[in-house]
C-alpha cells in the first residue's frame, strides 16, 4: 500500500511540475550577447537608433517539461531567430545612424492571440521590464547631444509606447520621433503620459508615428490596430488623401479608424497565421512595405531635431 501511495504521490508531482511555467533567466544588458548593433554613422550627423524587435516564438517547453511563455535570450536558437528581423530592420535603419537591438523576454504570440487586452498586458509585463532596462543601459552609455530614435515593430511597438511612459522629460528631449510600426496607441496610454503627441506631417519632433495596414476596414485587429492615431507614412498626411508607393500600390489613411487601407497589393507573401494575423490585415508587411519611405523620415526628422536644438 506504502508503495502505491508513493508511486500516487510520484505520479502527482510529475503532473504539477509539468503544470508549472518557466520564467528564462533575465538579460544581462552589460554582455554584448545580448544586442545587435550597426554603427552606419560616418561622419558623426546621424540619430541613435533603439530598436525593439516583434513576436517571434510560441509558447515551447523547457528540458523538465514546464511551459515558457517568454523567449529565452539565453537560447542561441531564440536570438538567431529575433536577428532575423533586427539585421532586417538594421538594413535600412543603420546607413548614415548607429543601431542598438537588445534580445529580450518577449511574450509568446499566446498573448495576443487571447484577445484580451487586460490579459495581454499582464502577460507582457515581464517583456517590457526588459526592454525599460536595456533602454536605461542604452541611454546610459550613449551621447546625448545626439538626436534619438526609438522604433519597434508588433510587440516592439508596445514596448515603444511603453518606453514613452516610462522615460523622464530629459531624455524625452532627446526624441526626434518614436516609430510604432503595426501597433496602438489607445486614449488611456495618451493619458499616462505627456511624451505621445501623434506626428502631424513629415518633421515634426518629439513625435510618434503610429500606423497599421489592413485591405479593407473590416479586417481590423482590436487587440493590435485599435488605435486612436494614424498617419500616412508615405505622404505623411493624416487625412485620407491617398498615396502611391512603389507605382502601383496605393496608401489612404482611414482619418475614421486612423489605419491604411492598401490596393494594388496582395501581401501574399505573408501567409495568415492561426486565423490570427495576416488575414484582410497584412500585419506583417509593417516595417518592410515603407521601409524607403520610414529610411528617409528618419534622417529628416533626426536633421530637424537638430536644427532646432541648433537655434
Amino acid at each position: 500500500m506504502r508503495k502505491i501511495l508513493l508511486s500516487f504521490i510520484a505520479v502527482i508531482l510529475v503532473c504539477c511540475t509539468n503544470n508549472t511555467t518557466f520564467i528564462p533567466q533575465a538579460p544581462d544588458y552589460a554582455d554584448a550577447t545580448m544586442w545587435i548593433t550597426q554603427d552606419g554613422d560616418t561622419d558623426g550627423t546621424g540619430a541613435d537608433i533603439f530598436y525593439v524587435v516583434s513576436t517571434w516564438e510560441e509558447d515551447w517547453k523547457d528540458a523538465d517539461g514546464r511551459t515558457s511563455h517568454y523567449a529565452d535570450v539565453w537560447n542561441p536558437k531564440h536570438r538567431e531567430r529575433m536577428a532575423i528581423e533586427i539585421n532586417k530592420a538594421a538594413a535600412y535603419m543603420s546607413p548614415g545612424n548607429r543601431f542598438y537591438a537588445p534580445y529580450y523576454r518577449h511574450a509568446t504570440i499566446e498573448a495576443f492571440m487571447m484577445q484580451n487586452e487586460d490579459s495581454t498586458r499582464n502577460r507582457t509585463r515581464l517583456a517590457m521590464a526588459d526592454v525599460c532596462a536595456a533602454f536605461d543601459h542604452f541611454q546610459a552609455q550613449r551621447d546625448k547631444t545626439r538626436p534619438l530614435i526609438i522604433a519597434g515593430f508588433s510587440q516592439g511597438g508596445l514596448a515603444v509606447v511603453e518606453l514613452l511612459k516610462h522615460i523622464d522629460d530629459e531624455t524625452y528631449n532627446q526624441l526626434a520621433a518614436a516609430y510604432v510600426l503595426g501597433y496602438k496607441v489607445t486614449p488611456d496610454d495618451t493619458l499616462q503620459t505627456n511624451h505621445i503627441k501623434a506626428a502631424k506631417g513629415e518633421s515634426d519632433t518629439g513625435v510618434t508615428i503610429c500606423y497599421n495596414t489592413v485591405k479593407d476596414l473590416k479586417y481590423i485587429q482590436s487587440v493590435i490596430a485599435a488605435t486612436c492615431m494614424g498617419i500616412n507614412p508615405v505622404n505623411w498626411r493624416t487625412d485620407a488623401t491617398p498615396a502611391i508607393l512603389h507605382d502601383t500600390i496605393t496608401v489612404t489613411l482611414s482619418p475614421e479608424y486612423h489605419v491604411l487601407e492598401v490596393t494594388g497589393y496582395s501581401g501574399s507573401e505573408y501567409r495568415p497565421y492561426k486565423n490570427f494575423i495576416n488575414v484582410g490585415d497584412i500585419h506583417s508587411c509593417e516595417p518592410w512595405l515603407y521601409s524607403e519611405c520610414l529610411q528617409k523620415n528618419i534622417n529628416v526628422r533626426a536633421a530637424e531635431w537638430r536644427n532646432n536644438r541648433d537655434r
